[in-house]
């Protein structure tokens, strides 16, 4: 993914978040994150993200704004968990800019966990409103069961893309008080474009 403006650098150690050895654009990050509280319902979890990320520095500054990335993992317990957010992006100038990304996390690195099972990745937009963009309902840009997506007012959006199942179409949800709401498919010949058909419009 095109990143957003990487933090400074400094001593490897001192921070939650990294590059993996193996390729620039592979983010690591340690978890879990404090300000998350782990639950079994991975719900509770996914609606403390977007209250938290909001509190970090130019979350919601729109086209000054800096983009997260995280995961949320279990120790394969059945408790979910998150991992701290990554700013973590290919380097741009600073300044205004309508395009924002962050490299999102393939590895967490959790102490207290031999395994540390991703369910899913999330990542913000620091502007609202703000669905998926094109470029993260991509087929290429899934890597776990899940993608969550919000943006600074917190309107959240949930993708099940189905990568393995080749005959079914991901789902697109929209995060309405405590329930899920279906708003679109994307067709099996679609998931690679990206390309969402809204469901009350007549599927072939």
């Amino acid at each position: 993914m095109l990143g957003c403006a990487a933090s400074p650098p400094l001593p490897q150690e001192t921070l939650p978040y990294g590059f993996i050895e193996d390729g620039k654009d592979y983010a690591w990050a340690k978890g879990p994150w404090p300000e998350i509280k782990p639950s079994r319902d991975v719900d509770e979890v996914i609606d403390q993200l977007c209250p938290a990320i909001m509190k970090l520095d130019k979350a919601n500054w729109k086209d000054y704004g800096q983009e997260y990335c995280g995961a949320i993992y279990s120790h394969g317990d059945g408790i979910y968990r998150a991992s701290y957010p990554s700013p973590l992006g290919e380097l741009q100038l600073s300044g205004e800019s309508k395009t924002k990304s962050c490299y999102p996390v393939r590895k967490v690195l959790d102490p207290s966990a031999r395994l540390t099972p991703i369910l899913g990745d999330y990542h913000s937009h620091p502007w609202f409103p703000s669905p998926f963009s094109r470029q993260d309902k991509l087929s290429n840009n899934q890597l776990w069961s899940i993608k969550i997506q919000f943006d600074s007012a917190c309107h959240i959006q949930k993708l099940i893309p189905y990568l393995n199942e080749e005959n079914r179409p991901g789902e697109l949800y929209s995060r309405r008080g405590k329930k899920w709401v279906l708003i679109g498919l994307i067709k099996p010949e679609n998931k690679s474009f990206g390309i969402v058909t809204p469901v009350d419009e007549k599927l072939d």
